[in-house]
């Protein structure tokens, strides 16, 4: 699932600071995804001057940046942008991507964030020639630590995929994908999955005040479990399996939750393969 080896020696070369007033970065919608990825960008090199921000309702986060060129009409008559992010909503793709459309053809990278919106979509409305890359991206990135999956047309070059690829770099860690199918996994694995691990910390929050703890208590111990728990699981070479073996003493207190945990009809495994297996079909629904 990584790029070619070529592809990879490419990527390492390029930065954020490919942006400039000459050639700048567009971000088409802003919303709360659109954010996440702009703050993490921000955080990491990305000339707020060299940035320009479709969006008919910015937040007052994003006017409050200094340099940030914030146009609410739609219309954007500027230099031609290296890249343009598609980061509105897929139902609302039609009417806004064509707003962006007339760099296409050109050398501008178009990617898309879109859920359910295939590279074929793209291709149609703008054209077979234009460098188009499709991500699935996910909210952790605001703080550096998103995980994002990534697919290109035919149409992009070994520099195209670099920039992509330093984009998201630059807000976490980055895979390239065999085939375009496989972003609808990616969809209910990881784009949808830090919803799934806030959810984990409220049912986490919610059995400790069953046990009797105070709520403020039972948050801040639940909260930090899994924080610990999952940079625990980034610093370690070991498998998760390994990790959790090395958690469990026989016949002790962990095991015992884990019983329950790990039952095979009811437990955890089963409803995530559940989980997952909903948001993907939703993905692939979001495709008609």
């Amino acid at each position: 699932m990584t790029a070619s080896t070529s592809d990879q020696q490419a990527i390492s070369s390029t930065d954020l600071s490919v942006f400039n007033a000459e050639r700048p970065f567009l971000l088409l919608g802003c919303g709360k995804m659109g954010s996440a990825l702009l703050d993490g960008w921000l955080a990491n090199g990305l000339d707020p001057h060299a940035t320009i921000i479709l969006d008919p309702y910015p937040s007052d986060a994003l006017k409050a940046i200094d340099g940030l060129t914030l146009l609410t009409n739609g219309k954007y008559d500027g230099p031609s942008p290296r890249a343009v992010m598609l980061a509105v909503k897929p139902q609302m793709m039609d009417t806004a991507l064509p707003t962006v459309a007339g760099m296409a053809g050109t050398d501008t990278l178009y990617i898309s964030i879109a859920a359910g919106k295939p590279l074929a979509y793209f291709e149609q409305l703008l054209s077979a020639e234009t460098s188009i890359v499709r991500v699935m991206p996910n909210t952790p990135a605001a703080v550096g630590a998103g995980a994002s999956a990534l697919i290109s047309n035919a149409a992009c070059s070994p520099d195209d995929k670099a920039l992509a690829t330093a984009l998201t770099d630059s807000v976490g860690v980055s895979v390239w994908l065999d085939n375009e199918d496989q972003m609808d996994a990616v969809t209910g694995v990881s784009g949808s999955g830090p919803a799934y691990v806030f959810h984990m910390i409220e049912a986490l929050t919610a059995a400790a005040e069953a046990e009797g703890l105070a709520p403020e208590l039972a948050l801040a111990l639940a909260r930090q479990t899994i924080i610990g728990a999952a940079a625990l699981a980034g610093a370690s070479s070991e498998t998760a399996e390994t990790l959790r073996i090395n958690v469990t003493s026989p016949k002790g207190t962990t095991e015992a939750g884990l019983v329950e945990l790990m039952n095979n009809e009811s437990g955890l495994t089963s409803l995530m393969r559940k989980t997952v297996k909903a948001a993907a079909n939703r993905s692939r629904e979001l495709r008609t």
